[in-house]
């Protein structure tokens, strides 16, 4: 067979006939809809299979998902009961490996039945009427309501087992906004109950007959056991669900799936429906405590340990008062804080042992804030508020740490002995701090500009960053970012790197802030490893956000990400100005692929911009965001690139699907004080 219609799908499918996931190397068989009734060129519809995965099918309008079928359990992947003949439509994957393909039959036989690519994005199955002559109605894909993708919003669900499916919450979960929740829109999606504990506590909740949810990741070679252990021992994992497909699968017959972040696109679809499973959900409080036996000897015991303890603190108290310990608090003293990498605490021996900084007495804080006064407050964030203040005559920015804030003592300390001890133009300097019972004060030289995204991401104050000013902001950070990567005394790697937390001075110089979340490498390490993935979805690299695998490369990524919001004046997070793409980052490269790159600048800078220079920031920004980290640049030649001008920039390659959104791992800590290069041939090249 040389040719045949089969092999090149347009808005008809018919039995016997393959979807392909994939062919020659080439992207996979879609349906693909019609423009309009009477005009065949293809419309912006197109159904098929799942190219990530090759697990579940969608129907695309454009690139954005419309509807979902569930992943893939064996060898069905959705049947539906068709009342007015009595027959059952089978959707069969016929592989799981690279040459997956889809059809379908109909049990008991229809004659002359097909399914047609609606030009409003129905997928419609049809069968011939011999009476009528005409194409009877059997059944439409997606149904109306809320099982369109995606319409619950995250964590939400739409029960399809009722008559009248609607969008509830997930168990452990309430409405982000009741308000709209009770208005009928859903969009906001819900939130938890309790807050996870990692460990302290957590348990899985099994909610059968599910169909799983979108943006998984697979895991394979795995039993329900170590599927279940993955999923217990990464504390950003929020779900698992598992299947055995020995009776169909090649190879590994495991199909283990766990998600981190949100849930997306979840339904109640009822037991003995293909596609239906259990979702192992993620809660607070589910872990069974021991049971205690011998209640009485443990009572006596915890009395006895409550009168030795209060001894024990008694003579201390004792010793201290008589010895003439307890002194009045001092303006100056010196912390000493050990090794940054033990969560435990800090040791001897540390790069940082011994080194001397102010503290301030937290009643000097109280006197220049007003008792922390909301006229003295110029930011806030979930770590807390900022306040303006005058200490010794210097104008200071006061980080009052909220004590319910996730920004603990180990980031604390943390972000106390990095800063001090690192000294550059393009970091903020760090003056002091205060600590008082549970207030946590940190205290920096005060921005005048306050943070980048206050002047980036505001329609009225972005004409403040003309290009110029923008391509020094960028050049700027890059040099913070050498700094800490090569040329300081300590190895860092900030991990949390973002428009939020780069703040501005009077000659709106960048300046890198907010060190909480930052680690320090020994100078032969390459990269570490973390079961607490913190930081912020969209600026996070793919290795770091789903494997808790971090190194300077991640510093990169998120330098990539700031490099194509500052051309572009767009927030990663956002979807209003990059049309049908998934982000800013599918937007950018799909402009540079077409040799568009220029129409992602910002409009507000069209006339005070340099091309050569745009064009290259956008390589560069690309180059940084790569999902191998081998393939990103070193931060030593993005600089030498950025100062120079190169000729021969590699060709980045294009970016995978990652579920970027502005959603904080772990509580954000955002700061809210918040000529032309001559061309080289020097190649930018990753390592």
């Amino acid at each position: 067979m040389l040719w045949q219609s089969f092999d090149h799908p347009s808005d008809t499918f018919l039995p016997d006939m393959r979807i392909r996931v994939s062919r020659g190397g080439r992207a996979g068989d879609r349906l693909v809809s019609w423009k309009s009734p009477g005009d065949p060129s293809p419309g912006g519809f197109t159904y098929g299979i799942d190219p990530v995965t090759s697990l579940q099918l969608f129907t695309w309008n454009g690139s954005s998902p419309l509807w979902r079928s569930g992943v893939w359990t064996g060898y069905r992947v959705a049947s539906d009961f068709i009342e007015e003949t009595g027959a059952v439509v089978l959707l069969t994957v016929l592989d799981l490996k690279d040459d997956a393909s889809m059809s379908f039959d109909i049990r008991p036989p229809v004659t002359r039945t097909r399914y047609v690519m609606s030009y409003s994005g129905e997928l419609v199955l049809q069968s011939w009427n011999n009476a009528s002559l005409e194409w009877d109605e059997l059944g439409v894909w997606p149904p109306h309501g809320c099982s369109r993708y995606g319409y619950c919003g995250a964590f939400g669900y739409c029960d399809n087992t009722v008559a009248a499916p609607t969008c509830k919450c997930l168990d452990g979960f309430a409405p982000a906004s009741p308000e709209e929740w009770s208005s009928g829109r859903f969009s906001s999606g819900c939130r938890r109950k309790e807050e996870l504990r990692c460990g302290d506590g957590d348990g899985f909740l099994p909610l059968p007959a599910m169909k799983a949810p979108d943006r998984f990741v697979v895991v394979g070679n795995r039993s329900l056991d170590e599927c279940a252990a993955e999923c217990r021992r990464n504390c950003s994992c929020v779900a698992f669900a598992y299947a055995n497909l020995s009776s169909s699968a090649k190879g590994d017959p495991t199909r283990c799936l766990v998600w981190v972040g949100e849930l997306i696109d979840a339904e109640k679809i009822g037991g003995n429906v293909a596609g239906s499973e259990t979702l192992h959900l993620r809660l607070a409080g589910l872990a069974k405590g021991r049971r205690m036996g011998r209640k009485t000897l443990k009572t006596a015991l915890l009395v006895l340990a409550g009168i030795l303890l209060t001894c024990i603190f008694l003579l201390i108290l004792w010793i201290c008062k008589c010895k003439g310990i307890k002194q009045k608090r001092r303006k100056h003293r010196i912390l000493v804080l050990g090794d940054l990498s033990d969560p435990k605490g800090f040791g001897e021996g540390s790069p940082t042992e011994g080194y001397e900084f102010p503290v301030v007495s937290f009643r000097d804080i109280i006197a220049a804030t007003d008792n922390f006064h909301e006229s003295c407050m110029i930011g806030k964030g979930g770590f807390g508020k900022v306040y303006k203040a005058n200490l010794d005559g210097q104008e200071v920015a006061i980080k009052r740490l909220s004590r319910d804030s996730e920004q603990g003592i180990v980031e604390f300390r943390n972000e106390v002995v990095l800063i001090a001890k690192l000294q550059h133009r393009n970091l903020v300097k760090f003056l002091g701090c205060s600590i008082e019972g549970d207030e946590k004060l940190l205290i920096f030289e005060h921005m005048p500009n306050k943070s980048l995204d206050a002047l980036l991401f505001s329609a009225t104050r972005k004409t403040r960053l003309d290009w110029p000013t923008r391509f020094n902001i960028i050049k700027g950070v890059a040099k913070g970012l050498l700094y800490l990567h090569q040329d300081s005394r300590l190895k860092i790697i900030h991990r949390d790197l973002k428009a939020s937390n780069i703040l501005l001075d009077e000659d709106m110089r960048p300046k890198i802030a907010d060190f909480g979340m930052a680690r320090m490498f020994s100078d032969n390490q390459q990269n570490a490893n973390t079961k607490r993935v913190a930081g912020t979805y969209g600026y996070m690299a793919p290795e770091y956000a789903m494997r808790g695998v971090f190194s300077a490369k991640s510093d990169v990524y998120s330098f990539g990400v700031l490099v194509l919001e500052l051309v572009s004046g767009v927030k990663i997070s956002s979807t209003d100005q990059i049309m049908e793409f998934e982000d800013l980052i599918d937007y950018a490269w799909n402009l540079w692929k077409d040799g568009k790159a220029k129409n992602l600048l910002d409009l507000s800078i069209v006339e005070s911009c340099v091309p050569n220079e745009v064009l290259l920031c956008v390589h560069i920004g690309l180059l940084c965001v790569q999902d191998n980290p081998n393939d990103r640049p070193l931060m030593s030649s993005v600089l030498f690139v950025l100062e120079n001008g190169s000729t021969t920039l590699p060709i980045p390659k294009k970016p995978v699907y990652f579920a970027h959104r502005n959603n904080e791992v772990e509580q954000g800590r955002g700061n809210s004080q918040s000529s032309k290069n001559s061309v080289t041939l020097s190649a930018l090249d990753g390592r």
